[in-house]
């Protein structure tokens, strides 16, 4: 991780503590563990909060093609360096919130959702309504990767239940400033 993305990721959060969750990029680590089962085959991605780009630099690694990745990134602070990083990929300057009543695809074609977004610090009605928009997105077998610095998975029980989804923790990592978990977010009935 270079000085050139603790910078900006710094200053946002210094700026807005609430809307940046980590003090810093996430690492290696975590990069690795969030973007696993993710192939080159499995289409479009969606990447909320992308900020410096470290997910989506792990995409890519993946295979991921960068014209299949939309990365929303609300703080405007990192759009020029997103969009010089990754210019074949679609950066869109935006709420992740605002999902719902944006058309980004067609039907549900999109693989997974990747987010790097601090939904521990957001209410819960912010959190139901990015998670129901981004469902609308993923296709059947499609799944929500979310990061998580607490203990437990960042979405309560009330809102997986209302939204007919599951959590699972596929992973967590010791080798990132905080330590982190990722969970695997999907449907509970693929086919209803």
């Amino acid at each position: 991780m270079s000085a050139a993305d603790i910078r900006p990721f710094f200053r946002a959060w210094v700026r807005n503590p609430m809307r940046v969750a980590a003090v810093a990029p996430s690492g290696p680590a975590v990069s690795s563990l969030i973007t696993q089962e993710i192939t080159a085959d499995i289409g479009p991605v969606i990447e909320l909060g992308p900020g410096t780009g470290v997910f989506t630099s792990a995409l890519l690694k993946r295979g991921v093609r960068q014209q299949d990745l939309t990365l929303v990134e609300y703080g405007s602070e990192f759009i020029p360096l997103l969009q010089g990083r990754f210019p074949g990929a679609r950066v869109l300057w935006m709420d992740a919130a605002w999902l719902w009543r944006e058309r980004l695809f067609e039907g549900a074609p999109v693989g997974a959702v990747v987010s790097g977004l601090g939904l521990l610090i957001m209410p819960p009605e912010k959190v139901t309504t990015i998670l129901d928009a981004a469902f609308r997105y993923l296709r059947t077998g499609g799944a929500f990767y979310q990061i998580t610095y607490g203990p437990r998975c960042p979405v309560a029980d009330a809102i997986l239940d209302r939204l007919d989804l599951q959590a699972s923790c596929i992973g967590q990592t010791f080798r990132n400033l905080p330590p982190a978990s990722v969970y695997r977010i999907s449907r509970r009935h693929p086919h209803a």
